[in-house]
This record gives structure tokens, sequence and C-alpha cells, in this order.
């Protein structure tokens, strides 16, 4: 798998405290130009389905887990391994200073019908749904948001439209300027 980019939360300062370590896969599930997406309330943002993976658990198996009970994705088919994002942010939970997040990120097929998803309570209190999104759309939301410095914005943001700017640039296709 490729190392995609490295990115530092500008809220990182130094560097230094204590690390949690975390390992995520997450989806690129394209059907012409849109996405599969998840839109988050709470945080007014599009983002890549996907998320944590165990410690016991396959990384594959993990994708395929979080796609079912994020979006409903039923039969999901891994078809590439894209790359992977590495990521340092604040993590003020549990302990920890800091986090540092490997982000894999896959492309995968699902059947064309979504089940209902089955989210984990902070999802569902977030306001969390999946969407089929236009990729170009999606990243001028996000970027808006960016722009606006939006106070409910969360710290995934940067990652997840570079992602999409980065699949959007491999489609060869270039996002809608922001007004």
């Amino acid at each position: 798998m490729k190392l995609i980019t490295g990115l530092v939360h500008p809220d990182v300062k130094d560097g230094t405290g204590k690390v949690l370590t975390r390992q995520a896969a997450r989806g690129i599930v394209l059907r012409e130009m849109s996405i599969l997406l998840l839109f988050t309330e709470r945080y007014n943002d599009f983002s890549f389905p996907g998320g944590g993976v165990e410690n016991h658990e396959d990384m594959i198996d993990g994708l395929r887990r979080e796609l079912e009970e994020e979006t409903g994705a039923r039969n999901v088919r891994v078809q590439r391994n894209y790359g992977y994002v590495e990521e340092l942010r604040p993590h003020r939970r549990d302990g920890f200073d800091l986090m540092h997040m490997t982000s894999h990120f896959f492309v995968c097929d699902i059947d064309p019908d979504l089940c209902a998803p089955k989210m984990e309570h902070y999802e569902t209190a977030n306001g969390m749904r999946p969407v089929w999104m236009n990729l170009h759309e999606a990243i001028a939301h996000n970027r808006g948001v960016m722009r606006r410095a939006e106070t409910t914005m969360g710290l995934s943001i940067l990652r997840e439209t570079f992602m999409l700017e980065n699949v959007a640039a491999s489609l060869d296709c270039s996002p809608v300027a922001v007004g």
C-alpha cells in the first residue's frame, strides 16, 4: 500500500505528549460521479464510510464490517488498495494528548441497494447518515465549511476533503470552484 500523504492538524503545536495509535479502514465506493459518503449533521461535513479496525481484526474484515454498519451496504467487494494517509491530530480523551491515525483506503463495490444502517449510538446522536453524493458537490461543501471555519467543524475534515480531492484527481476530473 502506498503512502498518499502525511497530515498534521493545525492545532498540533509540537507533537509531544501521550499518543494513541489507531488503524482505520475506509471505503471508496463510486457510481459514475456519485460517491457513497457519510454526512454528519454535528460537523456539517461529508466523510468516507469506515472506521477503526480492532487489534484482533483483519483490515478487510474491518472495512466490510464498517461499511455494512454505517451505510447498510451489502456484499462488499474490495476491488483494490488505494493507499493510506498518516495523520497526527489532537486527542484529549482517555489520558491521551494526540492521535496518530493511519487511514487505509480501499476501492470497493457493493450491491445496488442499501439496507438500513446499524450506527453506533454516538454516530446516530451526531446525525450521521449515508448518502450518495456528487463528488464535486461534496468537495465544494467541505471546502466551504473549512473556509468559513465553522465552530462545529470536526478534526477529520482536513483528511476527508484531501482524499475527496485526491479521488477526483485520480478520475481525471477537476473539482468545481467554490464561490
